[in-house]
């Protein structure tokens, strides 16, 4: 999803609604969970083999050391939190 995408959908919500963002919380049951979004911000990804997802990385991380320039598997997003 884009950040104008984003935009576009919430347009059309109650202003005062709560935002929450919700994922599998991985127990026996199969729960969804739902906790509030506490701040909006940008963040650096990179893809995780391990987790088979993007994963936060440190902005100390995305840079190639010898050019300065972020490095190609590095992606700037935002991040609700």
């Amino acid at each position: 999803m884009q950040v104008y995408q984003l935009i576009e959908q919430l347009e059309y919500l109650d202003p005062n609604a709560e935002v929450h963002f919700a994922y599998s919380y991985g127990d026996h049951w199969r729960t969804t969970v739902a906790p509030k979004v506490g701040e909006v911000g940008e963040g650096v990804v990179e893809f995780s083999e391990y987790h088979r997802m993007d994963k936060l990385v440190d902005d100390e991380d995305c840079y190639d050391e010898e050019t300065g320039d972020y490095l190609e598997s590095v992606r700037r997003v935002v991040v609700l939190g």
